[in-house]
Formats: C-alpha cells, structure tokens, sequence
C-alpha cells in the first residue's frame, strides 16, 4: 500500500546547534496548529465526507501532515543534537530533557501536552472544510512567526517549505468546498 522512501519531502539540514529554536519548532509537532492535529483531524473528517473528491483531498493532505511531522521532527533533532546540560538548561529545556532526551515529544512549545482537543471534526463536510481553512491558515501564520526566530538559512529554507503547504493545502481545501457546496446544493432526487 506505502512505498516508503528513506528521506524527507525536503532535506532538513541546520547550520548550527540552536536548542532554544529546538524549543519552540515542537510548536508544529505538538501544538494545536501543528501537525499532529491536522493530520488527524484531516483523516477523521473524510469518513463523513460525502464526495469521493473530498475523501481524496482529506486523505492526501492528512498523510502530507504526517510526513510534515516527520521534517519537523528531523528538524527538532538537528537543532538539539549534541546539547549540553548547561544549554539544555539555559533554554528552559532541561525538564523536556529529563523525560523525553532528544527525542520529539507531542507537547506545544510550552511544554503542553498534545491533546485531541486541538482538533476538530463535526460530520458537516461544508463546516468540516471551513475548519481546514482556518487551521491551514493558523499554520501557515505559526511557520512565520517561527522565521522570525532564526537567522540560520538552512532552517529558514525548512520553515518556508512547510509554510508555502499550508497554502497550498489552504487552496485545495478552497477548491473542495466549492465542490462539497455544489453537491449539497443538489436536489437528490431517488
């Protein structure tokens, strides 16, 4: 069913050690508007999705999230490879230390737990697509205000990646609402 493929949608490379930044990109793994949460929430929605379109545009974009997941975990581990206890400490991240090491943990970056609360799925596939706008959109905005914390080019070129998805994905969810509205608007009749 899946080919899987040793690398990531993009190379994610990093120029320098940056734990503080480590910090605060958990934020698109484990946040409300990160990842995690659309990925789930895209691929809980198409099973009340009535057009076969729909379903599609909701399944691919769901996995592209799970692979997304995958750049920005990648992208945390290079950040916080090699940290030492001093700078675990100095960017408040000693506590995440202690319980997860340098591995990627479902927590916003604040140290929240991820919660499937951050998603949402209403069975209403118009109210449905309206929700994938707004969360695109949020993401996309999350991944700006992450640019603004880095001067490392490399990180810059991962962050941009992912931000210009978002619209993307903002886009499709635009063209399948059209369609998901046409066909409610439909007399069905049997």
């Amino acid at each position: 069913m899946w080919i899987y493929e040793k690398k990531t949608q993009i190379p994610v490379k990093v120029s320098n050690k940056d734990v503080r930044m480590a910090k605060i990109v958990l934020e698109q793994y484990g946040g409300a508007d990160g990842e995690a949460a659309a990925g789930m929430r895209y691929l809980t929605q198409r099973f009340a999705m009535p057009v076969n379109l729909g379903k599609a545009v909701l399944t691919d974009i769901g996995t592209e999230e799970l692979a997304h997941m995958e750049v920005v975990a990648t992208l945390f581990s290079k950040l916080i490879e090699g940290a030492t206890k001093t700078e675990l400490e100095e960017a408040g991240f000693d506590g995440y230390y202690v319980q997860h090491g340098f591995n990627p943990f479902y927590v916003n970056s604040d140290g929240v737990p991820f919660t499937a609360s951050y998603f949402q799925t209403k069975g209403d596939p118009v109210v449905d697509m309206y929700e994938d706008m707004a969360a695109e959109q949020k993401a996309r905005i999350t991944y700006e205000n992450l640019l603004k914390f880095t001067d490392d080019p490399c990180v810059k070129d991962v962050l941009r990646f992912l931000r210009e998805r978002e619209v993307v994905h903002f886009q499709r969810f635009g063209e399948t609402l059209r369609v998901v509205e046409e066909f409610m608007g439909e007399k069905k009749v049997f």
